[in-house]
């Protein structure tokens, strides 16, 4: 069985990553979401929420499951029986980052590959930091996240005001 992880932090998941997740469920037996729970950077939404939004986003895709981790991606990985990595590529920027952190986790588990995928050209210029500088905007994003994470976008700026 192929099992592949497509790691993140999903600040909140957008149409993006959902493209990335289902074109990898394709491809892989089994695809593990994994939420990553410490970051080093300003999350707006804790764990809890994120697992939520994306279990909502992908919960109906049978061979795709979420869960959180807070060790080395390919740690996590290897504690799941995955020998891939999934990351998406959206633009040339993007390519000079995720070589870079391929490259380390090469050197630190060579039995761990990574693969990327480009993302559809629909969804090339979204990003969950530009979805929540719109949302705290006021403008609209429902074109770029599903109804329930729009909602909760609202919501938790809200409260922060």
């Amino acid at each position: 069985m192929s099992i592949a992880v497509y790691p993140g932090t999903f600040d909140p998941i957008h149409y993006g990553h959902i493209d990335i997740a289902k074109r990898a469920a394709h491809i892989f037996d089994q695809v593990i979401v994994g939420i990553y729970d410490r970051p080093q950077k300003n999350l707006l939404f804790p764990i809890e929420d994120r697992l939520n939004m994306v279990r909502s986003a992908l919960g109906d895709i049978s061979n795709i499951q979420v869960d959180r981790y807070n060790i080395l991606t390919v740690d996590f990985a290897r504690e799941r029986g995955a020998c891939v990595l999934v990351r998406g590529l959206r633009v040339i920027s993007d390519f000079e980052m995720e070589y870079q952190m391929a490259l380390m986790n090469r050197r630190l588990a060579r039995d761990i590959d990574v693969i990327c995928l480009m993302t559809s050209a629909e969804h090339a210029f979204v990003s969950s930091s530009i979805i929540k500088e719109i949302a705290l905007a006021g403008g609209d994003i429902s074109q770029f996240v599903p109804a329930q994470v729009a909602e909760a976008l609202r919501a938790r700026l809200a409260a922060r005001s």
